[in-house]
């Protein structure tokens, strides 16, 4: 491992880990809950200004919507998938497969975290909910949002293709991580907090021992020997 990649490793630990307690120990949140605040009520009352504005909310928070954050991360993937030659692809299946499990263990660990908070249509009060207005069923309100689980999906998804493929697509899953957030926020179902803090901070401290130490690729590795398939690597 490079002097570079540990040093990476340190100052993107430092960020989370300082991200993470500027939220945790002030408190009511210090600076970060006028913020937050100010974001969740300004699309609030915009979900009774506007029809429009409140359908594209509950369409975009419907469970079923999520496959459009899930088809798009699914393309970028398989636009690298059908170049390889066929290890390259047996690869990239057994990189994606631990990706997935990467994201059960990371929104676990953020389980972990000692923070119970309810989302803000379940803080505050005389509020619009998205559901009630619309009539579609939506994910309007979380019991414990924090830190935000989809938005640290997107994240690691991310963080994956930094590392195994190039900069302009890291640059669109960047995007990614915007668009498919966003409509959590705008329904009220997560914090701005919940994602840019909580899972931000997940994400930098967890994939940085994961990413840029030869960790990742032991595994990826270490399971592509392990199953006995055509194109298996010789030892």
């Amino acid at each position: 491992m490079s002097s570079r990649n540990i040093f990476a490793i340190l100052l993107l630990n430092l960020f989370g880990i300082a991200l993470f307690l500027s939220w945790y120990l002030p408190e009511n949140h210090g600076f970060w809950f006028p913020i937050d605040s100010a974001i969740f009520h300004y699309f609030n009352a915009h979900l009774a200004e506007s029809s429009a504005f409140l359908k594209f909310v509950a369409i975009t928070n419907n469970r079923a919507f999520d496959a459009v954050s899930f088809i798009a991360m699914g393309l970028l993937f398989l636009y690298f998938f059908i170049k390889q030659d066929a290890a390259g692809k047996r690869r990239m299946i057994i990189m994606g497969f631990v990706m997935l499990l990467t994201a059960i263990l990371l929104n676990q660990a953020g389980r972990l975290l000692p923070v119970e908070r309810p989302s803000p249509t379940l803080t505050f009060s005389g509020i619009n909910r998205v559901t009630e207005l619309s009539g579609i069923p939506t994910k309007d309100a979380s019991s414990d949002s924090f830190p935000g689980d989809h938005g640290l999906m997107l994240m690691i998804f991310a963080g994956f293709v930094l590392r195994y493929f190039t900069r302009w697509a890291f640059c669109l899953t960047v995007v990614y991580v915007i668009i498919f957030s966003l409509p959590r926020i705008m329904v009220g179902a997560h914090w701005f907090t919940d994602i840019y803090v909580g899972a931000l901070s997940m994400a930098c401290v967890g994939l940085s021992w994961w990413l840029l130490t030869p960790a990742s690729d032991w595994v990826i590795d270490g399971i592509n020997r392990l199953i006995p398939k055509k194109h298996k690597p010789v030892k």
